[in-house]
């Protein structure tokens, strides 16, 4: 079984967009041109009726028509023939409304990692005419490599993320910000930190990350600043988060939460069913470390 690369996101869902509208989205996609390719979601499976919700689909691009080189038994000869949406690469995907994640496969030179989102968005924000509905995937971060790199800076110069709104998943450790977000009716919350100068910026980003990994219950000393709430909650799925330092070798840094992007091996040719269990373990898990959880009586939106 040939296996590949499948990376975890969240969906992150404005506007109009809710977790159903989504799923109606993906079973029943356009199909959209993006300069020489076609664009569509194939082979949908709907399992949202059970015991683990989820539904699956291959997000296909294709040349709407293609060349290809068949045989001529007449006169024992290749020739070249047109083909009709000749399929050009597939990324199957598993979408878990559960934890409001995705995991999709990395098709090099294909659908690669950074095109995946990208289209789609693409696609499901077309499935609405584009109107008042945003679909953004956000990486998930591996905590243990992304904790790596930070503990490499020695001095923090620059700190920034921009978050969105959890539906309605949150970590306990950034709780003071999320409830922030509602009260303010926030769609997108942007902030930054900056310290040109030795000592830097005092953050607390490492030993909050770094006791989350050793006990999920981990209690900080006090709740955590903004700044550090926003990078904890862009690493969890729900924004991008960015830091800039100055490493022991006096070297400067830059580290992405999308640099450190949580995935797993999977076949890629997949059984939808399997593929949405393994891919409910892995974020199952990213719950645990993270001590992440709904809140009582809320549903996923």
């Amino acid at each position: 079984m040939e296996r590949g690369r499948y990376y975890l996101g969240r969906v992150v869902k404005l506007g109009n967009l809710d977790q159903s509208r989504l799923m109606d989205a993906i079973l029943d996609a356009p199909t959209i041109t993006i300069r020489k390719f076609r664009w569509t979601i194939t082979d949908t499976v709907d399992r949202r009726d059970s015991k683990m919700p989820f539904v699956f689909g291959r997000l296909s691009k294709f040349h709407q028509e293609g060349h290809v080189t068949i045989v001529d038994t007449d006169s024992k000869s290749q020739i070249d023939a047109i083909a009709r949406n000749l399929l050009a690469a597939s990324s199957p995907f598993v979408y878990l409304p559960e934890y409001s994640g995705i995991a999709y496969l990395h098709v090099w030179n294909g659908i690669q990692q950074d095109v995946f989102p990208r289209r789609f968005k693409a696609l499901i924000e077309a499935a609405y005419d584009d109107f008042f509905v945003d679909c953004t995937i956000e990486a998930i971060a591996d905590y243990q490599t992304f904790v790596s790199k930070l503990r490499s800076i020695e001095v923090f110069h620059d700190i920034q993320a921009t978050v969105r709104p959890p539906n309605p998943l949150f970590g306990r450790l950034w709780g003071s910000l999320r409830e922030y977000i509602e009260r303010r009716n926030a769609d997108e919350v942007r902030v930054r930190e900056i310290a040109e100068e030795a000592p830097g910026i005092a953050t607390n980003l490492v030993a909050l990350m770094t006791g989350l990994l050793r006990n999920p219950d981990f209690e900080p000393a006090s709740v955590p600043d903004i700044t550090d709430a926003a990078l904890l909650m862009a690493a969890d799925g729900y924004g991008q988060g960015k830091v800039t330092g100055m490493r022991r070798d006096r070297e400067e840094v830059l580290i992405r939460t999308s640099d450190t992007h949580r995935s797993f091996l999977d076949a890629k040719e997949p059984n939808p069913d399997a593929l949405a269990e393994h891919a409910h373990r892995q974020l199952k898990s990213v719950s645990t470390e993270r001590d992440m959880h709904h809140p009582q009586d809320e549903e996923p939106s």
